[in-house]
């Protein structure tokens, strides 16, 4: 792997241009952060989750994100009927795989997912992927677990069997679709600090996706943007209230130079 340069300040520019609707069944515990990070990014997030309308919602979107942070039976089936409708409509669909690895219910809830609708981008934390991937890796809760195995083989060989982008996000961020890798560098230890930016950051990966079609291009420039946004933020706090409050306003203000200087990624 070898350094590059992505353009990820043309993804946000289009972003910001196109203000896409991007259709959340997401985390209960999250959704607030989830909607204000779409919307000062420059997309337009709309929570849609009762059944009767989740497919009607999904077809006036650019992408959807389901996210299974707090799920239920009911809402899983909400998930299939919008994730559906985004397929026949052919807008990206990204899962967030939220805790899998931590109970049965979540494991089995991502494999109907996966197995009834097309995935376009499959998004979870180290462990979350390995399980997916069919390791044996206890997640703690929602936070990952220790996994020993090669993170980008994992992404790797994911991506190909569900035929998906796989972004896999913590200290260092994998994404990996057909032949393409790249390796994230960017964020601050605050991210890990306060409860929400994992669900965020994959609302930002789906509004990216709405309007590139690169879905590898699209995870990559998504988090680049997010991330550098936060290491800005912690230039400009103490502790973890302040940092979150600088973060949606860092991510507004983000210009390109901030994005060619900052950006470490590899591919």
């Amino acid at each position: 792997m070898k350094k590059v340069k992505i353009d990820a300040y043309a993804i946000l520019q289009r972003v910001r241009k196109e203000n896409p609707l991007v259709h959340h069944l997401t985390n209960w515990v999250t959704i607030y952060d989830c909607a204000n990070i779409v919307k000062v990014i420059g997309g337009s997030p709309v929570m849609a989750h009762a059944r009767e309308e989740a497919s009607q919602m999904a077809g006036l979107a650019s992408s959807v994100v389901l996210n299974i942070g707090t799920l239920t039976t009911e809402l899983v089936e909400a998930m299939k009927l919008a994730a559906g409708a985004a397929n026949k409509k052919g807008i990206p669909v990204l899962l967030d795989a939220c805790g899998v690895g931590a109970t049965s219910m979540r494991y089995q809830k991502s494999l109907e997912l996966l197995d009834e609708a097309k995935i376009d981008i499959l998004k979870g934390n180290a462990s979350e992927i390995a399980n997916l991937a069919g390791e044996m890796v206890r997640t703690k809760g929602v936070d990952a677990g220790d996994v020993l195995s090669d993170k980008v083989s994992l992404a790797k060989r994911l991506s190909s069997a569900r035929g998906c982008a796989v972004v896999i996000t913590g200290k260092e961020d994998i994404v990996a679709e057909k032949d393409k890798v790249y390796l994230i560098n960017n964020g601050t230890p605050f991210m890990s600090g306060i409860v929400g930016t994992g669900c965020m950051s994959s609302s930002v990966v789906a509004t990216f996706a709405a309007v590139e079609p690169d879905l590898a291009l699209a995870s990559a420039a998504g988090l680049v943007c997010f991330e550098i946004a936060a290491e800005l933020a912690a230039k400009e706090t103490k502790g973890p209230g302040s940092f979150k409050e600088k973060l949606f306003d860092c991510i507004f203000n983000l210009d390109k130079k901030s994005i060619d200087k900052m950006q470490r990624v590899e591919g």
